[in-house]
């Protein structure tokens, strides 16, 4: 399979006062091309901040960070933009629409700065939600807001795409759709993605589960069988 992502002893230190705070301690991973990997783990096991700095939004302290053949851990902040820009979609939990413009909108701040993009309506028709198109964020629910976040990710047509708790603010019903959606994106478009979650349910779903602990791997599995999000026991 075709690596992605190459990480080598990536260590991620913060300063708290006096205190050291060692948020990732050596991680070594490997994530491939067209997979759907859910990385599973208690709040402050150090998953958030592997995924920032595989997206470009934070630095390692010390470790390599490969992306293909490219040392993210070399890159000036001008070149993480570029990647971050031309590389990666991001859905985070809390959907960071902007209220004053409709879905449709929303989608157009990405399709207008990327060099191939997908329209605004391919995007949102493709997390079902053609018929919300012109629709403002205070108008859609939940879910609907979290498929338009995905679809403003994926428009730019990202070999990646990264989720943050994308069902953390959501109910299980709402949190379905969304799942589905991403599985959608994977499966039609092959887009890498990789999805962090506390919730051991949604492991289901994956090619591959990841668990974070102390800010390591503590197991890595692969799913023989997977199943659909509707299918997931919340």
């Amino acid at each position: 399979m075709e690596t992605v992502f190459h990480t080598e002893d990536v260590v991620k230190t913060y300063q708290t006062g006096g205190t050291e705070v060692r948020a990732l301690d050596g991680v070594d991973l490997d994530l491939f091309a067209g997979e759907l990997t859910v990385l599973l783990g208690p709040s402050g096991s150090g998953k958030s901040t592997l995924l920032n700095i595989l997206g470009g939004l934070d630095h390692a302290t010390s470790g390599k960070v490969l992306f293909r053949d490219t040392d993210l851990t070399t890159l000036s902040d001008r070149e993480l933009t570029r990647y971050r820009r031309d590389h990666v979609g991001f859905v985070f939990q809390f959907y960071n629409l902007v209220p004053s413009l409709t879905a449709r909108e929303n989608v157009q701040m990405v399709t207008d700065i990327a060099p191939d993009p997908m329209s605004a309506a391919e995007a949102l028709e493709r997390v079902g939600l053609s018929h919300r198109i012109d629709h403002f964020p205070a108008e859609l629910s939940g879910g609907e807001q979290q498929r338009v976040a995905i679809a403003r990710a994926i428009a730019k047509r990202p070999e990646v795409l990264l989720c943050d708790e994308p069902t953390g603010a959501l109910d299980s019903h709402t949190g379905v759709q969304v799942l589905e959606a991403i599985r959608e994106i994977n499966e039609t478009l092959g887009t890498t993605a990789i999805v962090i979650t506390h919730n051991a349910a949604i492991q289901a779903m994956a090619h591959r589960v990841i668990r974070f602990q102390d800010g390591n791997i503590s197991s890595v599995e692969t799913n023989a069988t997977r199943i659909a999000p509707s299918e997931i026991e919340w």
